[in-house]
């Protein structure tokens, strides 16, 4: 197992979480429940980290999370969907009327 992810918001290492297993990447979030101890303890302990299984898709996972993280929503541009035809922000990854994901040339 490896870290791929440490943060203060619970959020956003949950999206990355799901980001990550969209991909077939299995992952762990460690210190869900250690915030409380904060103050007793240095507070980047306390924060929620994202782990992956498999040592081998690590190099995979940080590029999905690097360049989630490199890209603000606002800034995302717009994409059609191939299936259906639907516009969507670019913050989507997947067609939320017919569920097809975005098209790879899309990103």
């Amino acid at each position: 197992m490896k870290k791929v992810y440490s943060s203060d918001s619970f959020l956003l290492v949950g999206h990355l979480r799901q980001l990550l297993e969209n991909e077939h990447i299995a992952c762990v979030t460690k210190n869900e429940y250690l915030l409380g101890g904060a103050g007793e303890l240095p507070p980047t302990e306390c924060w929620p980290e994202l782990w992956i299984v498999e040592d081998a898709q690590y190099d995979k996972a940080r590029e999905l999370v690097e360049g989630f993280l490199s890209t603000s929503a606002g800034s995302a541009l717009e994409w059609s969907c191939a299936e259906c035809g639907e516009r969507l922000e670019g913050q989507f990854t997947a067609c939320w009327r017919c569920g097809a994901p975005r098209a790879p040339g899309l990103d």
